[in-house]
């Protein structure tokens, strides 16, 4: 009997053993094959805690340009490029039919530009648009050729014209939204009604710049050359472009910064009433009007610019406020220009789009058809508001200071006119989004301070409380 409970022990030992053994092998295996399959994955390498995270991080070293020229327009566009280019930071390459005459090596002289990069050859396609240039094959190759650079780390390809101005950190900013691990196109169309309907609602305007992320750019690139020989008809570039990412399923995502300028001559309404989105680019600088008077295009430009670099992602940004005394309406686009109402106005009214400008090509009512609200812009002087452009920037502990100044007008003045004003100064702090601000924007407020002089106007822009309404006193 008791050898017969020893052996019973000893069995029921064994038995308890072998579970263990067992349970220990099939962890083991498990953890084992666990690590080879998530070693041999495709699934990307960073694990993010949070959607949130996967944007954060994202920055100008992490996106590729691909900019269109050509040897007779490069001479004097790159003046536009070095306005924005930032060469210890980005990367990409200016694409030109031929090396200019003065240039020995496939990088510019100049440093502060990107490098020059030779399209390959392109006279097998077909091209049959009649009184079109076949360059827009080359241009619209821009993107495969980009994409085989092989740069790494890369997140987004971004195209454009040797006469589109970027503004990087928007450009980051607008991109971080994203997830640059799924197939994103993104862009926006013109401002002119016919221009979208002619060419479609749903193509990214080459000019204004678009974003491919990276992983849709590498598929895109292995397909393109076979997919735009079914498109010989077509007339531009950002066509082909758009064509063949609608034969791979994908659509076009809309970011209003991204600005196509498809106007002519005073370009000011525009910019003036800038979307409530960061401003990411600018096109056409060659067919408007210097955006500040008495300057060139690039003077002009750089001026914008000295606002740019002192807070970027608040450039031209319109915050309307009313002052209660004399019943004025004031409309401030930062960095750029404020407008003195001498009347107080609804604020729909004033985010409408002053027809300063003339349209594209002369034609029919389309032709002068835009895709936003416009308001007429009176052909008096003396019935317009009174405009103030930006004449110093500056940045301190206590915030960033702008100054803006009176443009001479020979225009009568009563007691209570804007008119008087010879200076408008406004204080405010430096913009910084945050992701939420980035998915909801809301736009700012602002007061009209407390001044001795009544030839100045001194203003504070600060965030909106909570239940803070912009509108007309009584």
């Amino acid at each position: 009997m008791q050898r017969f409970k020893w052996l019973s022990k000893t069995q029921s030992s064994f038995h308890l053993l072998n579970i263990v053994l067992i349970s220990s092998t099939v962890c083991v295996t498990y953890i084992i094959a666990s690590a080879l399959l998530l070693h041999n994955s495709n699934s990307p390498l960073n694990v993010y805690s949070s959607y949130q995270d996967a944007y954060a991080s994202t920055g100008l070293e992490h996106i590729v340009f691909g900019i269109a020229s050509n040897q007779k327009s490069w001479l004097k566009r790159k003046e536009y490029v070095k306005l924005w280019w930032e060469p210890r930071q980005m990367r990409g390459c200016v694409f030109l039919e031929t090396m200019p005459p003065n240039a020995t090596t496939s990088t510019d002289a100049d440093a502060t530009l990107p490098p020059l990069c030779i399209s390959q050859d392109t006279s097998r396609f077909h091209y049959t648009f009649k009184g079109g240039l076949r360059s827009a094959i080359r241009v619209a190759r821009v993107v495969l050729e980009t994409v085989a650079l092989n740069h790494t780390n890369v997140r987004w390809y971004v195209f454009g014209d040797d006469d589109t101005v970027f503004f990087p950190q928007n450009l980051v900013k607008t991109l971080s939204k994203y997830d640059h691990r799924l197939w994103y196109y993104i862009g926006s169309g013109s401002e002119i009604y016919q221009q979208n309907k002619y060419f479609s609602f749903q193509m990214a305007f080459g000019g204004a710049g678009f974003a491919i992320s990276y992983p849709l750019a590498r598929v895109l690139a292995k397909v393109f050359d076979s997919c735009i020989e079914r498109y010989p008809h077509l007339y531009g570039s950002d066509s082909r472009v758009y064509s063949c990412l609608a034969e791979l399923g994908v659509g076009l995502t809309r970011e209003p910064g991204f600005h196509q300028f498809d106007v002519r001559g005073d370009a000011f309404g525009l910019l003036a009433t800038h979307p409530l989105t960061p401003l990411v680019s600018l096109h056409h600088m060659d067919h408007v009007d210097p955006i500040f008077p008495n300057m060139t295009a690039t003077k002009a430009l750089e001026h914008l610019f000295h606002a740019v670099n002192v807070d970027s992602q608040r450039i031209l940004q319109q915050t309307v406020c009313y002052d209660r005394w004399f019943s004025w309406t004031i409309s401030i686009s930062w960095g750029y220009a404020v407008q003195v109402y001498s009347k107080h106005m609804f604020l729909p009214e004033v985010l409408s789009v002053p027809e300063t400008f003339k349209q594209w090509t002369p034609g029919g009512v389309l032709a002068g058809s835009y895709t936003f609200n416009t308001r007429e812009f009176h052909p008096d002087p003396c019935q317009r508001p009174t405009t103030f452009l930006l004449d110093t920037v500056s940045s301190g502990r206590h915030g960033i200071m702008t100054v803006y100044k009176k443009s001479y007008e020979n225009c009568t003045l009563d007691n209570g006119s804007p008119r008087k004003l010879g200076e408008i100064r406004v204080s405010t702090k430096k913009l910084d989004l945050n992701y939420k601000q980035m998915q909801a924007p809301r736009r700012q407020c602002c007061d009209v301070l407390p001044s001795k002089s009544g030839e100045l106007l001194d203003i504070a822009i600060r965030e909106c409380n909570e239940d803070e309404l912009i509108h007309m006193h009584a």
